[in-house]
């Protein structure tokens, strides 16, 4: 009897074995079905897309270099103190004329080697007069620094001939020509100033000069 028992019990065993090897089978299966048909729909619905909106093309990228912005120009402000400085500085009102005029009928001034062939053809018009600098209504210092940036912008860009307002003084404490005579200090002081003569009487007379300056270095 102990032996026909044991025999049982195996093919109770083996039966169990093979229904959860079933059961398995059966499960591993299902999901394979269930896989299959979530694929199926996917494919299926990528394919409607694909239909809707037609043919594509991927997008082509224009090549492109990242530029970092151009900082703002610094504004030169030490240099144009420098400039204001020099101006002062190379201008003074205490410098002595008096050798360097020439007292003719109307007062005027050439250069150490210059010919008064200028002064005469400078007075008669033969440089045409390319700018005007007016200094009515400043203070010295103020037609000081004005007339000592004119000449020297003057002279850069060019220009050969150029009018100075002065006044005649008659408005002056004691109706003195005080700017007419600092004007004439200042530009015997440039060294851009070849000659300079008192205006045509049209030209503003004894409240203007006419002034040459030498020629732009190139």
């Amino acid at each position: 009897m102990p032996a026909k028992s044991n025999h049982l019990k195996s093919l109770a065993d083996l039966k169990q074995v093979q229904r959860s090897l079933a059961e398995r089978r059966a499960q591993e299966a299902a999901e394979a079905a269930a896989q299959a048909v979530a694929t199926k729909k996917h494919l299926a619905d990528q394919d409607l897309f694909s239909r809707a909106i037609g043919a594509t093309q991927p997008l082509r990228r224009k090549a492109s270099v990242p530029l970092a912005p151009e900082p703002p120009a610094p504004i030169p402000v030490q240099q144009q103190l420098d400039d204001q400085r020099v101006l002062r500085e190379s201008l003074s009102d205490e410098f002595d004329v008096s050798t360097l005029l020439d007292a003719d009928d109307a007062m005027s001034f050439r250069r150490p080697g210059i010919g008064t062939d200028v002064t005469r053809r400078l007075r008669a018009g033969d440089w045409t007069i390319q700018r005007q600098l007016d200094l009515h209504g400043l203070r010295t210092d103020e037609a000081r620094d004005a007339l000592g940036a004119f000449v020297r912008n003057a002279h850069k860009q060019g220009v050969r001939c150029v009018r100075v307002v002065h006044g005649k003084g008659l408005g002056s404490p004691g109706r003195q020509p005080v700017l007419k005579v600092k004007a004439q200090r200042w530009l015997i002081q440039k060294k851009e100033v070849l000659a300079f003569v008192s205006a045509k009487p049209a030209e503003g007379g004894a409240g203007a000069l006419v002034v040459l300056l030498a020629p732009a270095r190139r």
